[in-house]
């Protein structure tokens, strides 16, 4: 733990104060074991991985309190987010109910969700264990679900996530950059992949999602089209090659595609089929863009950007516009998505300013191939701003 990483736990746990008085909630309880094995999602931002029991205990009133196996406990007093750290040896139980005591929350809320996965942390088994200390106590009915506090902390960027966010993908432009340079007709999927992958294990970065999946290689119309790993389809001319990357740096990651077109030999324009359905794409952007604005749910900026592909011709693109990006490539809480059972409970959620959203959607040109766009932006009090410079013209292979 680095104590630039400490300074950024400190401010979401003041982040969290604030939005538990926000949503009138006393406290917020994140109770975890043997993270290593199967961490809560919101352990990176408040706290520290942990073997036996611990609680993380942030009140509405500042009074944040941490109860933690011993041999982990000096990890938490090191954050220094917690004005009390309790280390125990045989069992947690006592200690909690004592810090409850203390506190006397008139609501506890604690990590599940039917909708949120980064807000769906708390195991059956931990939830049964909590159940069990709580019995024949008044806290027992105080429980609640911390989904809407844990959607305001994820989603809500601090001054440093965003900077954060900000290099990663100044980093993955480069990385295009370098792709464009590299590639030539004939290369497959796998020699396009490899090359980009070694560029960012020699800069010591991580991935957004799973490096054999990452970045998808999408190379004229015979690709996948999805999150398939590359393969052996070769790079033909008069192709799109489409790639999706994202790179985990200093804890943070990006998410974003770009297009290339690969002239026929003698061709020097693009043909007329697939600028149309890059302005398509990159007018689809636009028009979610336009809708993007604090308050307004999620399913209305992708309305925008799916009424405007299929106004001009194309099939609705079956995915969401949009997710958040942060610690994760898919950060959890609002969806830019539509109605469909799929999304339910994080379409509706409103858009909220410092949240930091992929913008992406495709249509598919006949005997080309896939044409993509991806675009990270970041929500201000007045509208969008763009952290990747965004492709406003289809870029080109010779």
């Amino acid at each position: 733990m680095t104590q630039l990483d400490a300074v950024l736990i400190q401010e979401k746990v003041a982040q969290a104060t604030a939005i538990l008085n926000q949503l009138d909630v006393d406290l917020w309880l994140t109770f975890a074991r043997e993270t290593s094995m199967n961490p809560d999602p919101v352990l990176e931002l408040i706290g520290v991985d942990v073997t036996w029991h611990s609680a993380f205990l942030i009140s509405r009133a500042g009074a944040h309190e941490a109860i933690i196996g011993y041999y982990d406990a000096d990890n938490v007093r090191e954050l220094g987010a917690y004005p009390t750290v309790t280390d125990y040896h045989e069992g947690i139980r006592e200690h909690l109910l004592a810090a409850l005591e203390r506190l006397q929350p008139r609501t506890i809320a604690i990590n599940y969700s039917e909708s949120d996965v980064s807000a769906d942390g708390l195991s059956h088994g931990l939830y049964r264990t909590l159940h069990g200390y709580l019995q024949d106590t008044p806290y027992l009915d105080r429980l609640m679900s911390a989904e809407q506090i844990i959607a305001a902390v994820r989603g809500r960027k601090s001054a440093t996530e965003i900077e954060r966010v900000r290099q990663a993908v100044a980093t993955t432009e480069a990385l295009f950059d370098e792709v464009e340079q590299f590639v030539r007709p004939g290369m497959s999927q796998r020699q396009i992949a490899g090359y980009v992958q070694g560029r960012v294990d020699e800069m010591g970065l991580g991935y957004a999602w799973p490096r054999p999946f990452n970045p998808i290689v999408t190379c004229g119309p015979h690709s996948a089209v999805g999150h398939a790993a590359p393969g052996d389809v070769v790079l033909e001319r008069g192709h799109l090659l489409q790639m999706d990357l994202g790179i985990r740096q200093n804890g943070y990651c990006s998410d974003l595609q770009r297009m290339w077109y690969v002239f026929k030999e003698g061709e020097t324009a693009v043909p007329p089929d697939v600028q149309e359905a890059f302005d398509v794409v990159y007018g689809a952007i636009k028009a979610g863009e336009a809708a993007l604005r604090p308050g307004v749910p999620g399913w209305q900026v992708d309305a925008a950007a799916r009424a405007h592909i299929v106004d001009n011709g194309y099939p609705e693109y079956m995915h969401a516009l949009g997710h958040l990006v942060g610690r994760s490539a898919h950060d959890g809480a609002t969806v830019l998505g539509p109605r469909w059972e799929r999304y339910a409970g994080i379409c509706e959620l409103p858009v909220e300013a410092g949240n930091i959203f992929t913008l992406e959607l495709h249509v598919i040109v006949p005997d080309r191939g896939m044409m993509s766009l991806e675009e990270d932006v970041l929500i201000t009090e007045d509208g969008v701003e763009y952290l990747s410079r965004p492709q406003t013209a289809l870029r080109h292979i010779s």
